[in-house]
C-alpha cells in the first residue's frame, strides 16, 4: 500500500501520543502547518485507510456523550514510519499565493505588484512573531523540532527580506517604465 504524505503526518502524529482525528488536525494546526498542512477531509479518510492497513488502531474513548476515536500506532506502523524517516525527501513544494500573484504580474504596472509584496511581507513578519513565541516551548523539546522551528523563523525571515527588496526594484523601475 502506498501512503499520501498524510498519512505519514498521522503516523508521525500518532507515534507521539494517542490522538483523536481532530486532536491530530489541532497538533498539526500547530506544527506542521507552517511546512505541510493537513485538513479534516484529509486526515478522517487517512485514518481509516492506516487503521484498515493495520498500521494504526482506533481505540473507544468517549467523552460524556460525544462519541471520540483514539488512534495509537501499531508496530507496522511505527515500522513504516522509520522507513520513510530514513528516505531521502522526494518533493519540495511551496504553495504561495503572492508568489502566484507575482508570476502573472506582467499585465499590470510593475508599482501595481506592490502592494501584494508589502501584503507577503506583513504576513511573514507575522508569521515569525508567531514562531518566535513557540521557541520557549521547542526548546525543551526534542533537537529536532527546534531544527524545524528555526528553520521557519529563518526562512520567513529571508522571504520578508526579499519583499522588501523587490518592492524597492519595482518602485525603482517603475518611473523608468513611465518614461519609456
Amino acid at each position: 500500500m502506498e501512503l499520501s504524505p498524510t498519512a505519514y503526518v498521522i503516523l508521525g502524529m500518532v507515534s507521539a501520543e494517542a490522538r483523536s482525528g481532530y486532536e491530530i488536525k489541532a497538533a498539526v494546526d500547530n506544527t506542521t502547518r507552517f511546512f505541510w498542512a493537513a485538513s479534516y477531509g484529509q486526515i478522517y479518510p487517512e485514518l481509516k485507510r492506516l487503521s484498515e492497513a493495520g498500521l494504526v488502531e482506533g481505540i473507544d474513548a468517549p467523552r460524556g456523550e460525544r462519541k471520540r476515536t483514539v488512534y495509537t500506532i501499531t508496530e507496522d506502523g511505527e515500522a513504516e514510519l522509520k522507513d520513510w524517516l530514513r528516505l531521502p525527501p522526494e518533493t519540495s513544494e511551496m504553495r504561495e499565493e503572492g508568489l502566484l500573484k507575482l508570476f502573472f504580474s506582467g499585465v499590470l504596472p510593475p508599482e501595481d505588484a506592490v502592494p501584494t509584496l508589502r501584503a507577503m511581507r506583513k504576513q511573514r513578519l507575522e508569521l515569525i512573531g508567531r514562531l518566535r513565541e513557540m521557541e520557549p516551548q521547542a526548546t525543551g523539546k526534542d533537537v529536532f523540532s527546534l531544527m524545524v522551528l528555526q528553520a521557519g523563523i529563518e526562512f520567513n525571515e529571508w522571504f520578508a527580506d526579499w519583499c522588501e527588496r523587490m518592492e524597492a526594484r519595482l518602485l525603482d523601475a517603475a518611473p523608468a517604465e513611465r518614461s519609456s
